[in-house]
Parts: structure tokens; C-alpha cells; sequence
């Protein structure tokens, strides 16, 4: 039987917000799945070792448009699969199904909007497992061999984000790791990329630059094993935050203007922190990254790490 996924959404923390169903799907049909994706999402980094993962197809721009939806039918139809199954309610993906000749197709109900990520995801892979599906993440590496130095508390501090307003200050980040400093001996693990690397030069030119290491010049996958060994991970709303999460990690995620609730509520192991006055409440545009409390971060790592 071939089976085919549909996970069209952009993120690194949408892919693994959502993996617990695809992994679910898979083991339903005793099957590995293939997957279509898109390349933001870093599906090829995150999944190439899970055996539930059969081939990562990519949703690039040359599927988009009228050209792009014939392009794409075509292809799926090539591989002939029996199922699918589309995590949207996209009547394109639909029509898109039908083209390609696939007989079984499992989606959200069409034209919903405003959902909930998690919660229409698990009804979904529900209705189709007949089972319980737990909401708890876990990404599948091979080398996580742990020779960390033992006597230093390792921590992974994503310092990135999507944008300006999810960023909480990086003079904060250098602050809450000399506070942590006095505490006990740490190693701090820099979570950006190419484009924060002014974020990085500011971390590693401050009195605390010899104690850390950064993510810039290394792939998605190369950091999987580093995020495992870690004690904990600080990290703003980024994907970094989830990857950490799904990899075992204890994760503080500062929430300021994305919704706390559907990224921040699917894991035990995600704790998380919000602008002062607010429980459960951070949405998009709440623009609140001058309102997270020092103080409140610094007392959660210490409760999380010591």
C-alpha cells in the first residue's frame, strides 16, 4: 500500500507540531509514508532518520498556480498511491487528489478556517487510527551519544525567530546566561542561523562569548544530536523551541505575539512564559516582547534547570 501525506505549512514547528499524526497514520497502515512538504519546514533535516518517513516529496513554487497544479497532479499520479491523507482544508489539494487518480482521500472538512492547529490535527488522525494519538512530538536521530562534559549545565538559547516582534532582546538572552553563570558553570548553545548572525556576533563579543558554541554554520540535522545532550532550552517562539521539545528537552518558550495556545499547550515538556498580565492569552499581534518579565524567565530557568 502506498500512502501519501499532505503537510503544506511553512514552519519547522508546524512539522513537528504535526508529526505525532503522520507517525500515527503510518503505523495504522503498517506502512512508511511518503510526505509532501514544503522546504521551509526542513522535513528532509528533521525526518531523514524516522522509519515511519518513506520519501519527503517537496511543495515548491513551480506546484503553485494553474501550471503548478497540473505539474503536481501529475507527479502524484506517476507514483500511484492508494491513500491520502491531507492535513488542510484546502479544496485544491482535493481536486489535486482526484486528478492524480488516488481513490481514498481523507481531509479536514473544506473551507474551515480559523482552527486550531493541534486539536484539528488529533480528531482527524483520531477518526482514522481509531486510537488515541498523543500531541507529544518525538523526533527519531540515531547519534545522540552524549560525551557532554557532566559537570557543566548545557543549555541551547534560541536566540532566532520569524520576526522582530517574536524576538525577545538579545541583551536580555546575555543578561539571564551571566546570571546563570554565578549559579553554576554552563555551556550556552547559540539556536540561529546565517540570518541572525548579528545576534550571534553581539552574544559571542559579550564577557560570555568563550562559553558558547552557535548553530550558524551548521544544518538543521547537525543540530539534533547537540539540542538532545542539552538540560534545557530558552528559546523564543521559534522552530528551535519545538525541535528541542519533540527531541526530550525541557523547553521555556517566551511567547510575546504568536498564539500560546496552539504552539505553546500540545507538550508537557514546553513551558512557557507570556508578557506580564496575560495567562493563555498571547495571540498574533499582541506585540509584547518589552513586557516579558526578566525576573520571571530567570526564576522559571532556575526552577526548570537547578
Amino acid at each position: 500500500m502506498k500512502v501519501l501525506v499532505i503537510q503544506q505549512r511553512y514552519g519547522i514547528g508546524d512539522m513537528v507540531i504535526l508529526l505525532p499524526y503522520i507517525q500515527a497514520i503510518s503505523k495504522k497502515f503498517n506502512t512508511p509514508v511518503s510526505l509532501l512538504a514544503k522546504e521551509s519546514s526542513k522535513a528532509f533535516d528533521l525526518l531523514a532518520e524516522d522509519n515511519h518517513i518513506d520519501e519527503i516529496i517537496i511543495l515548491d513554487k513551480e506546484k503553485d498556480g494553474m501550471g503548478g497544479f497540473f505539474k503536481l497532479s501529475n507527479e502524484l499520479k506517476k507514483k500511484k498511491f492508494d491513500k491520502i491523507f491531507i492535513f488542510n482544508s484546502s479544496l485544491r489539494y482535493n481536486l489535486v487528489a482526484k486528478f492524480s487518480g488516488i481513490k481514498s482521500i481523507h481531509q479536514y472538512p473544506l473551507f474551515r478556517r480559523n482552527d486550531n492547529m493541534v486539536t484539528s490535527a488529533k480528531i482527524f488522525t483520531e477518526s482514522i487510527t481509531g486510537e488515541n494519538v498523543s500531541t507529544e512530538p518525538c523526533l527519531k536521530i540515531n547519534n545522540s551519544n552524549n560525551n557532554t562534559d557532566k559537570s557543566l549545565k548545557h543549555i541551547c538559547l534560541g536566540i532566532s525567530a520569524s520576526g522582530p516582534t517574536k524576538r525577545w532582546d538579545i541583551k536580555n538572552y546575555i543578561k539571564l546566561s551571566q546570571e546563570l553563570l554565578k549559579i553554576n558553570k554552563c555551556k550556552f548553545y547559540i539556536a540561529a542561523g546565517p540570518n541572525d548572525i548579528e545576534l550571534i556576533k553581539k552574544f559571542k563579543d559579550s564577557d560570555i562569548g568563550k562559553n558558547c558554541d552557535s548553530f550558524e554554520k551548521l544544518n538543521i540535522r547537525q543540530t539534533l544530536p547537540i539540542i538532545k545532550n542539552c538540560d534545557l532550552a530558552i528559546c523564543n517562539d521559534t522552530g528551535f523551541a519545538h525541535i528541542a521539545c519533540a527531541l526530550g528537552v525541557k523547553t521555556l518558550t517566551l511567547f510575546m505575539d504568536s498564539p500560546v495556545m496552539t504552539y505553546g499547550n500540545y507538550s508537557s515538556r514546553m513551558s512557557v512564559v507570556e508578557p506580564e498580565g496575560l495567562k493563555n492569552q498571547t495571540v498574533h499581534n499582541t506585540l509584547g516582547k518589552d513586557s516579558i518579565s526578566f525576573d520571571t524567565v530567570l526564576n522559571k530557568v532556575k526552577e526548570l534547570l537547578f
